[in-house]
């Protein structure tokens, strides 16, 4: 073997003699480094730690940075904000995180006035209660007045005091509303939608009675005449009634009734002059 041979062969075990004394002395590191841990975590109270830790999350929690200091209601026109938070049992003070949304929700919604709530709390010091209420369309007459909404649900027993400056919906029992909701609901939402129509024309309705054989009778504020509508072609059948009406402008009082019910004429009869038969005479009008 030549110098240089030995020479190249003595500095390759010099260098794998260096390698296996680091990865020893990364292993010693090592061993030295979970001691010294193992050490440290039997030394260290732990108990203690926690209960530090819990003073501090409790002195957190308390702290007033995280007091109530206002409470918003948003949307209420019927129902007052002072009325919804004494429902709640908010009051400035409290701590935020002691609130609970849901259950303040279900305390306001319980108002008959109220017909969604949502309750956010805004870190860190306020409480936002957001209020949808019902909006009254008509009274529902059902042996005692009830208010109901433009889509037909019955939401509230009227009481002493409140408005009753609502079209009167009349005819309907409430063993049948029981027995099909859904049906009744969709009738009366009808109804009230033809109210408006009349409305849109000028016309102010102070009844809508749903007749023995589910037809519907209107009667206006401004003409003492009963309209039997039935059901469908409203806006047609309320253009045919304006020409009737402008055609008896100042004798529609003799009109005892007008029905609309056919497509294409309206069918009159008169209040005070009577045929020979005894009979109030027809009039039909195309």
């Amino acid at each position: 073997m030549t110098t240089s041979e030995r020479q190249v062969t003595m500095h390759g075990r010099h260098k794998a003699d260096g390698g296996k004394r680091r990865r020893l002395g990364g292993l010693v590191w090592g061993i030295a480094a979970v001691l010294f841990s193992s050490t440290l975590f039997f030394y260290v109270d732990w108990h203690q730690v926690s209960r530090m830790a819990g003073h501090l999350r409790d002195s957190l929690l308390q702290h007033s940075y995280f007091s109530v200091q206002e409470i918003r209601v948003r949307g209420g026109r019927r129902v007052g904000g002072s009325e919804i938070v004494s429902m709640t049992g908010l009051r400035r003070g409290m701590k935020i995180w002691k609130i609970d949304p849901k259950g303040i929700e279900a305390k306001v919604s319980r108002h008959p006035w109220v017909r969604r709530v949502i309750v956010r709390r805004e870190f860190p010091r306020r409480v936002v209660i957001k209020i949808e209420e019902w909006v009254a369309k008509g009274i529902v007459v059902l042996g005692e007045l009830y208010y109901v909404n433009a889509e037909g649900f019955i939401f509230k027993k009227i009481a002493e005091g409140e408005t009753v400056n609502y079209p009167l919906i009349t005819g309907l029992r409430r063993a049948d509303i029981e027995s099909r909701a859904y049906a009744d609901r969709q009738r009366i939402a009808e109804a009230l939608r033809l109210s408006d129509l009349f409305g849109e024309n000028s016309i102010t309705i102070s009844e809508l009675h749903f007749g023995s054989h589910r037809g519907l009778v209107v009667y206006p504020v401004s003409y003492p005449v009963a309209l039997h509508m039935d059901w469908g072609e409203w806006p047609e059948k309320v253009r045919r009634l304006k020409r009737v009406l402008s055609e008896w402008r100042g004798k529609v009082g003799r009109l005892a009734w007008v029905d609309l019910s056919f497509s294409d004429q309206v069918v009159v009869r008169l209040r005070e002059k009577m045929s020979l038969s005894g009979k109030q005479p027809l009039i039909n009008q195309t």
